[in-house]
């Protein structure tokens, strides 16, 4: 996954990573948001997911302390984060401001 992941980011679209782990109950609650959100914004967003129990490496290099963290990147550069559940509206107004 490590190598394939910056060449995700690199895209000239926005890229949201969802860093979340299988025992993360407000992971649970973000997977639909994030599910309509792309329904929504269709080809303008790439959203990828990333379990951090099965990418530590990853997680440490962007230094995720808590799931779920949402970043968004465009052509490889971080341009946004937070954590915890996010609702739709807002993670749509955020990657159009981006876009």
């Amino acid at each position: 996954m490590k190598s394939n992941f910056s060449e995700i980011i690199k895209d000239s679209k926005p890229v949201l990573v969802d860093f979340h782990a299988d025992w993360c109950g407000p992971c649970k609650m973000l997977a639909p948001i994030l599910k309509d959100a792309k329904a929504e914004l269709g080809d303008g967003v790439k959203i990828v997911k990333i379990d951090v129990d099965k990418n530590e490496a990853l997680a440490g290099k962007y230094q995720v302390r808590g799931v779920p963290t949402l970043i968004l990147f465009k052509n490889g550069e971080q341009l946004w984060r937070q954590s915890g559940v996010i609702q739709k509206d807002e993670i749509i107004r955020i990657i159009k401001s981006h876009s």
